[in-house]
């Protein structure tokens, strides 16, 4: 095993894991579904609280009758739907509640509330109010990353680290400029995510089945009632689409890739071969075998819950295109249902991340002997030489045998180049320490 419960010492780990991270990665085996009727049920009845006002505000419902049938509903919701719940329901939600309300208040009260109004209609609102919730938390999540990865971008400006690539060293960096690199990922991903939320401001109620209705509703009103910003131009538009579906998976699949690269990164660097990095004892996980185990298993859990969006937008994507542009099942249930965990879990892993960085500490040390050993000073005197008007082939040939000097001889790159004969030249007129890691990396800071 990789993992570690919260509050569970072990001989190797001084602290039980950090309880934020602890309810992401093992609370899932005691959840169970929530409460899916009564969720579903409180957004149906803040729907028709909007309605009924809108209805007898307009004079299409008796005011009486709306005022009768708010204050059931409200009693209903007070009661969590109670009188429902072991309700027969044939023909879906919706009609086994108007069903309760028309037996309890007769067909002359109850029979009104759906006046001017589809379940097409009602569900594409509802999807809509659904989403709020888990579609900001995932913002506040995500700005919050952001955050952190500055906050400790400036904290380690100054930390100097191999940049790698192709899993090799190969110019130098400070630790503080790899964070503020992923923030910029974040914050594109979060512009991302806002622009994908906008049509979830957008009121569908009116549009009916899909051909509008000729009550004389007013969508408008309902839609500053439940916080929209404005009504539906166009009711086929109105019942057909989801694409807030696909776009806010879009954005969080686009978030998950980014998050799985730093993870992957992460993991590497923390290794005891690597050693840059050392996270928190309440961060890592031991072994149920092994007693010497720190296990950054946090990170495995960043990559591999930061695919579900990706796999959502494919689900749904799948099923709307099997339907045509209109109210359609595949795409109001069956496409929709891929959101939930899409979201849940791309928020799941950018906590996580936030936790990780906000944890692990850089040895100082390590990084900066990374970087002298792996050379990565070698393209700035490469490029020195080209100041002194050698061409740039000629001087990556020179500098490639000076670091070869330098590897059979067992000394600094410093060192290599005032033996070189075709480098020393160039290399007497500079300081001691002008090919230091962290020297370059000032010199060649971008951004």
């Amino acid at each position: 095993g990789g993992g570690a419960e919260a509050g569970v010492h072990t001989g190797r780990l001084r602290t039980g894991l950090d309880p934020r991270a602890h309810r992401i990665v093992y609370d899932q085996y005691r959840a169970d579904d929530g409460d899916p009727v009564g969720d579903e049920l409180r957004l149906i009845s803040e729907v028709d609280r909007a309605h009924l006002v809108m209805l007898a505000e307009r004079g299409i419902v008796d005011p009486a009758r709306a005022a009768a049938l708010l204050t059931t509903v409200d009693a209903l919701r007070a009661e969590d739907f109670a009188p429902l719940r072991s309700r027969p329901m044939p023909r879906g939600l919706y009609l086994a509640y108007e069903g309760w309300l028309v037996d309890r208040l007769g067909q002359e009260t109850g029979g009104v509330l759906h006046t001017g109004r589809s379940r097409n209609d009602l569900n594409a609102t509802t999807v809509r109010l659904r989403v709020r919730g888990p579609y900001g938390r995932l913002l506040d999540e995500v700005a919050e990353l952001a955050r952190v990865l500055l906050d400790k971008g400036e904290a380690y400006r100054d930390v100097t680290m191999p940049a790698y690539t192709h899993g090799q060293p190969a110019v130098p960096i400070s630790y503080g400029h790899y964070l503020t690199g992923i923030a910029g990922g974040v914050l594109r991903s979060l512009a991302g995510l806002l622009d994908a939320g906008r049509e979830i401001d957008v009121n569908p109620l009116g549009a009916g089945a899909v051909g509008g209705t000729s009550v004389p509703v007013d969508p408008a009103r309902t839609a500053d009632l439940l916080g929209f910003t404005a009504a539906a131009p166009n009711s086929v538009d109105a019942v057909a689409s989801r694409d807030f579906v696909l776009r806010m998976l879009s954005a969080a699949a686009v978030l998950g890739v980014l998050l799985a690269r730093t993870a992957r990164d992460l993991t590497w660097w923390t290794t005891e071969e690597f050693g840059l990095l050392r996270m928190a004892d309440d961060l890592v996980g031991s072994s149920s075998m092994m007693p010497q185990k720190r296990n950054p298993f946090l990170l495995e859990h960043i990559q591999g819950r930061s695919t579900s969006a990706l796999a959502g937008f494919t689900g749904a994507a799948a099923a709307m295109s099997t339907a045509g542009y209109t109210n359609a099942i595949a795409v109001g249930t069956e496409a929709a249902r891929h959101l939930w965990p899409g979201l849940a879990d791309t928020t799941q892993a950018v906590t996580l991340l936030r936790l990780v960085v906000d944890g692990a500490e850089p040895d100082r040390d390590r990084m900066r002997d990374r970087a002298r050993e792996g050379f990565t000073s070698a393209t700035y005197l490469a490029e020195r030489l080209v100041v002194d008007g050698v061409p740039f082939r000629t001087a990556h040939h020179l500098v490639g045998e000076t670091v070869l000097g330098a590897l059979d001889g067992g000394t600094p790159l410093s060192d290599a180049a005032r033996a070189h004969p075709g480098v020393a030249a160039a290399a007497a007129g500079y300081p001691a320490d002008w090919l230091e890691p962290e020297t370059v990396a000032a010199a060649c800071a971008h951004g």
